[in-house]
């Protein structure tokens, strides 16, 4: 009868402990423990020893232990409503950008796209699910801002309110944006400019983004002498049309035109034409928006980007930080490029229109 004895089978990732760990490093199981937690100083030549081991065996910390260990729960709450208006390509750059970055910490991300206000924030402050709270969609008097200053978990808003003290906020400088688009039409000779907006129910609701890009555009208009309109358009091809009808209607020397609404930005170049305006010849066109939408249009739009990769990375950066004790800027405000392409060229005085 034969006595063979077979090698024992390999442990599967998900049955290594860290007793396994420790005996592959040849350290003690608090070691592991401490390399795992953060919570004692261990040296770098141990702590490689102890990392090299885990990657080995491909020992994955429970979820529950790991916070128990840290009293952590390792999960970061992204409260992103889901509101009317809003482009939601951009916002899924966003949230993808916030998903990485937050696994790069090992942390998960909860989103609560519920539009529960204050009253959220609360319910999920109180609970031990996150350790701390991204805020998205901030409005310049929005109802959540004093609720951050007490929350007992740190926060950290991609945007900013009116009154931003005692808060720490993250975002592209939409104001300076604004005033981008107007500085490079004043260079190519362009002197009645207008900005096609968000839809209507976004400046209704207050939405601090949107109210800034009008504010940067008009106030660079108003010191550089040019004449200026801005206008709020909604998405479809018919309001576009409208809307630019508006534009026209209201300056018909209009020959720049910002478009700060990436929903709308296919409509304008197809809806000009249509009222006897080129691009570029007779109306330059530019707008707020990524640069693969910016780069997939025909002709290709000279832009200013909306990065939301780096925004929703620098917004969980700033979160840990914050988790981990360290101070922090209270403002964190990405100054914008503006990469020109065809769309836009110079004008000449009483060139066709």
């Amino acid at each position: 009868m034969s006595s063979e004895v077979r090698p024992a089978a390999p442990k599967r990732a998900d049955m290594v402990t860290i007793t396994d760990v420790a005996r592959h490093a040849g350290v003690a199981v608090s070691t592991v423990s401490y390399v795992l937690s953060g919570k004692r100083a261990i040296s770098t030549a141990t702590r490689e020893r102890v990392l090299a081991s885990i990657d080995v065996l491909g020992y994955h910390p429970h979820a529950g232990a790991r916070a128990l260990a840290s009293r952590r729960a390792n999960v970061i709450a992204l409260v992103l409503p889901l509101r009317t208006g809003m482009h939601l390509p951009v916002l899924m750059q966003l949230v993808t950008a916030v998903v990485t970055a937050a696994r790069q910490f090992d942390h998960d991300v909860l989103l609560m796209t519920s539009d529960e206000g204050p009253a959220g924030l609360r319910r999920i402050a109180a609970s031990a699910l996150v350790d701390g709270v991204l805020v998205m969609d901030v409005e310049m008097t929005d109802p959540r801002a004093p609720v951050l200053r007490d929350l007992e978990r740190p926060s950290v808003l991609i945007g900013f309110p009116a009154d931003a003290r005692g808060l720490t906020c993250v975002d592209l400088d939409f104001h300076s944006a604004g005033a981008r688009c107007v500085e490079h039409l004043s260079g190519l000779g362009h002197t009645h400019v207008a900005l096609l907006g968000a839809p209507p129910v976004v400046y209704q609701r207050d939405t601090g983004f949107a109210h800034r890009t009008r504010a940067g555009f008009l106030e660079a208009a108003d010191r550089l002498g040019m004449a200026a309109t801005a206008h709020p358009c909604d998405e479809s091809f018919v309001a576009v049309r409208q809307a630019l009808e508006r534009v026209f209607a209201a300056d018909p020397e209009v020959t720049g035109l910002a478009v700060h609404n990436e929903a709308a930005v296919a409509h304008v170049l197809a809806v000009l034409p249509q009222l006897g305006r080129s691009v570029p010849d007779d109306v330059s066109v530019l707008a707020i928006c990524p640069d693969g939408l910016a780069e997939s249009i025909n002709p290709p739009l000279s832009s200013v980007l909306i990065p939301a990769e780096e925004v929703g990375r620098q917004a969980v950066s700033l979160l840990m930080r914050k988790l981990d004790g360290y101070p922090v800027p209270d403002a964190t405000l990405l100054r914008p490029t503006l990469t020109p392409r065809q769309s836009t060229a110079p004008h000449l005085e009483g060139s066709p229109r």
